[in-house]
């Protein structure tokens, strides 16, 4: 993970990634896996949550969570009524524990605040999930800090619409920021829009 001194000390403000930058995006989903099981077994009695829970996580490590619901059905028979309800949770799950910072980028942020950078999350998928992500993530205090945007309200990445968006209404050139990412499409976003990239993991 990076540290503060990985990054431009020159830079007025660094803007970040959610899912794999900020917080484990298996830490959301697990626990939505988690709760799908139970409202299952409530209303069907079968099959026993935990079964399902154990089932999802193994395949999670494997696969992520691409087509788990049909590897869900086909090893519980569960009704193909109750997609729409998978779907749903992911969207607006109430989570039985917080989702944690990992614990460098949680130190990174806290010394941002304190050399008096701004900070920026602008994250892609559903802005709804993403949404219900960062209202469910225990931020130390540091929200008062942040302001949030979604690639997503305006076009998908590597289109850098939303990033010119984020830099015109915060009154920022592309030289004031740094754009903090995960992956090659997250390079490919930054080099597109003109700003420098930093990769979480140096």
């Amino acid at each position: 993970m990076i540290s503060y001194s990985d990054l431009d000390a020159d830079k007025k403000a660094f803007i970040f990634e959610l899912d794999d930058v900020l917080i484990p995006e298996k830490d959301y989903d697990l626990q939505v896996y988690y709760l799908f099981a139970n409202f299952v077994e409530y209303l069907e009695t079968f099959p026993p949550a935990q079964d399902v829970v154990d089932f999802a996580k193994k395949r999670y490590e494997i696969y992520g969570k691409e087509d788990m619901f049909k590897a869900l059905q086909e090893a519980f028979a569960i009704p193909v009524k109750y997609e729409e309800n998978l779907n749903l949770l992911f969207t607006n799950a109430r989570l039985p524990l917080k989702l944690l910072l990992y614990k460098e980028v949680l130190e990174l942020l806290q010394e941002i605040t304190i050399n008096r950078k701004e900070l920026y999350i602008l994250t892609s998928g559903n802005p709804v999930t993403q949404l219900n992500k960062i209202t469910q993530t225990e931020w130390n205090g540091l929200e008062k800090y942040l302001k949030v945007y979604f690639v997503d309200e305006f076009e998908p990445k590597p289109s850098f619409t939303s990033l010119d968006f984020l830099l015109e209404e915060n009154k920022l050139n592309k030289s004031d920021v740094t754009y903090i990412g995960k992956n090659s499409l997250d390079e490919q976003f930054a080099i597109n829009a003109g700003v420098s990239y930093q990769a979480v993991l140096s």
